[in-house]
C-alpha cells in the first residue's frame, strides 16, 4: 500500500511539474520576443486582411502597374527595414503626372530607370486604389499577387508587422 502511495504522489507531482511547464510555455510565448515580420495588405476602411505574406529586412515589395494617363508601365520597387518600406527604385516608360521628370534616370532599352544613392522615400504605410485599368500587381520576393482581384479593386493599406509566437499560435 505504501508503494501504490508512493506512485500516487509521484504522479500527481509529475502532473503539477508538466502544468508549470505548459502553463510557461504559454506564459513565455505571448511575452516573446518578435519572431518575424509580414506584409499585410489590408482594406483601408474595414482593415480586413487580403494579403499577408512573410518577410525579412531587405525583402523586396514592389508595386508594377499602367499609368492611367500615360498608359505605360510603372514599377515602384521597396525595401523591408524593419517595419518600414523603403522606396528605392522606380522604372517608368514615358513621363507623366506623378512620375519624377527632373529626377536623374538612366534609360535602360527604353525604361526610364530612377535609382537614387539616397532612399526616394521611407513609409511606414502605403495607401493604395487599385484600379481595373492600370491592373496593380503587388509583388513580394518574387511572388506576385493581383491586387485588382484579391481586393475588388477596394483601398488597401500596405504595411509590415512584427510577429510573435503568440501571434502566430494565438
Amino acid at each position: 500500500m505504501t508503494h501504490t502511495r508512493t506512485l500516487r504522489r509521484h504522479g500527481v507531482a509529475l502532473l503539477i511539474a508538466a502544468a508549470l511547464v505548459v502553463a510557461g510555455v504559454v506564459v513565455g510565448a505571448a511575452a516573446a520576443p518578435p519572431t518575424g515580420l509580414v506584409l499585410i495588405v489590408e482594406d483601408a476602411e474595414t482593415g480586413e486582411h487580403y494579403v499577408t505574406h512573410p518577410v525579412d529586412d531587405g525583402s523586396t515589395v514592389a508595386l508594377e502597374y499602367m499609368h492611367s494617363v500615360e498608359k505605360s508601365r510603372v514599377y515602384d520597387e521597396y525595401r523591408v527595414d524593419g517595419e518600414s518600406l523603403v522606396n528605392t527604385r522606380m522604372e517608368f516608360e514615358s513621363y507623366g503626372w506623378g512620375l519624377p521628370s527632373g529626377a536623374n534616370v538612366t534609360n535602360r532599352n527604353g525604361t526610364l530607370v530612377y535609382e537614387p544613392d539616397e532612399p526616394i522615400t521611407e513609409l511606414e504605410t502605403l495607401l493604395v486604389s487599385p484600379g481595373r485599368i492600370a491592373g496593380h500587381t503587388l509583388i513580394v520576393d518574387g511572388r506576385q499577387y493581383d491586387l485588382v482581384s484579391e481586393t475588388d479593386a477596394r483601398d488597401v493599406r500596405i504595411h509590415v508587422e512584427r510577429r510573435t509566437l503568440a501571434d502566430v499560435f494565438g
